[in-house]
């Protein structure tokens, strides 16, 4: 695995005084000059030069008063694109449990290079995230790495076992954004409605990711002519529709808010376009792998194309893409997974499944820009603003004065190719290497600090 960032103690606050901010210089401040401030939850999309302050944005245009000219930090930003810091909804850091395949260090550190800089990350942990002191140790982790920002999703049963709930509402309280079986079955449905009835009650955001476990079975790729071809066991499109299907029922009957974090299908789409057009409080997201991988990717076995939910049909694929543009599907994630290089090395249906997306999400729904399958708008909406709105992170996702300081200054001319190695993850595991891009991040900043600059 890639080294972790040095631990410089618990008497250092990496937030402060993080990497990249030279001696001598007031890290406090910063000038970037000349940038395109595009953000689409303001209207904004103007050249201009923004000025930043202890962690905030403090204007935009002219310098406000008693500004320190002198000691601060100036960013020649001309003919780049200065946009809100991305929001990845559905990240695996690894860490606690799983550190000799990543950690949050490595993985903070990988988000940063890729525009992200603020991860939510679901509770299937070891420990799992089911207590308030799990929150406070992943917190912790990450302030420590002083990268990204890093929040919680808490477990909605004890240890994910689908058994005994969980103490929501505590979480609730310590911090922790929403609630999440991530893709583990509630083994008795009066047990999920009364989940959904508890998290109404204490407006909870809910994130369920619908797989039947029966229909699953040992599935790893789509249940269709490829699937049957390569002899793999296959994963049915009903083993994602049908629980969805009884998730949309209790949602109408509980009014809990739901967020379905990876929609793989078009029959998937279609009821959760059903629900909200009855006006049931459902939204969802999709993966940037789902909306541009299908199953044909499966016919080299390439273990890197295994992932759950499966990569499913052109049509299915298609489907996705016009509800992404359409705003049916509200959020795009990276669904990141690394993996050291022993977890892919077995045959395919052995393999464990996942890829480390997290420098590939904003690249790989830019590249959708280009192809005019969406707007530049819904691009950045769907990576920021409904994402901070789902998870109430009100200081986040925007470019406005007085707003948290997190952003991605990205050069849009920049002509680069996904090498097999060098990533910045401690998981290379990616479906995307040799793939050709042409927008890059060039700097990232976390509450106002400089955490990545990329060099050459």
């Amino acid at each position: 695995m890639k080294d972790a960032p040095e631990n410089l103690g618990l008497d250092y606050d990496p937030v402060r005084h993080p990497e990249g901010c030279r001696p001598g210089i007031d890290c406090d401040h910063w000038v970037i000059r000349g940038a395109r401030l595009r953000d689409p939850s303001g209207g904004l999309d103007t050249t201009d030069d923004l000025y930043l302050a202890n962690g905030r944005i403090v204007a935009i245009g002219e310098a406000p008063g008693n500004w320190p000219g002198d000691t601060a930090e100036h960013v020649c930003a001309e003919g780049r694109w200065l946009v809100p810091g991305l929001i990845d909804g559905w990240a695996r850091l690894r860490e606690p449990g799983l550190e000799h395949k990543a950690t949050i260090a490595t993985e903070s550190a990988a988000a940063v290079a890729g525009g992200i800089t603020t991860l939510v990350m679901p509770p299937d942990t070891s420990p799992v995230l089911d207590t308030v002191a799990v929150a406070r140790y992943i917190k912790r982790r990450a302030q420590l790495a002083g990268r990204a920002r890093v929040v919680a999703i808490g477990a909605m049963t004890q240890q994910l076992a689908g058994e005994l709930l969980a103490e929501m509402a505590a979480l609730d309280e310590g911090g922790c954004v929403a609630i999440s079986n991530a893709h583990y079955p509630f083994h008795d449905l009066r047990l999920m409605r009364r989940a959904l009835e508890y998290a109404a009650t204490f407006d909870l955001q809910v994130l369920l990711q619908p797989l039947d476990p029966s229909l699953a079975a040992r599935g790893c790729a789509h249940d269709g002519a490829v699937a049957t071809r390569l002899g793999l066991p296959g994963l049915p499109v009903s083993a994602e529709t049908a629980p969805l299907a009884q998730l949309i029922a209790m949602i109408s009957e509980t009014g809990a808010r739901v967020h379905v974090p990876m929609l793989s299908s078009a029959a998937a789409l279609k009821l959760v376009e059903r629900a909200k057009a009855d006006g049931l409080p459902i939204t969802a997201g999709v993966s940037a792998h789902h909306l541009w991988l299908t199953e044909m990717d499966t016919d080299a076995l390439d273990p890197n194309a295994h992932v759950i939910p499966p990569l499913r049909t052109i049509r299915d694929r298609d489907a996705l893409r016009r509800g992404l543009a359409e705003g049916l599907i509200d959020t795009v994630v990276s669904d990141h997974q690394p993996h050291e290089p022993d977890a892919k090395l077995a045959p395919f249906p052995e393999t464990e499944p996942g890829i480390s997306g997290l420098e590939t999400l904003l690249p790989l729904v830019l590249k959708l820009v280009e192809e005019d399958v969406i707007g530049f708008d819904r691009a950045i909406d769907a990576l920021t603003t409904r994402p901070a709105a789902l998870f109430g992170l009100n200081d986040a996702g925007s470019i406005a004065v007085g707003q948290r300081a997190d952003l991605a200054l990205i050069d849009p001319d920049a002509m680069w190719s996904l090498g097999s190695t060098g990533m910045a993850s401690a998981g290379e595991n990616t479906p995307f290497a040799g793939w050709d891009f042409a927008h890059r991040v060039e700097g990232t900043w976390v509450n106002g600090r400089r955490v990545f600059l990329r060099e050459g």
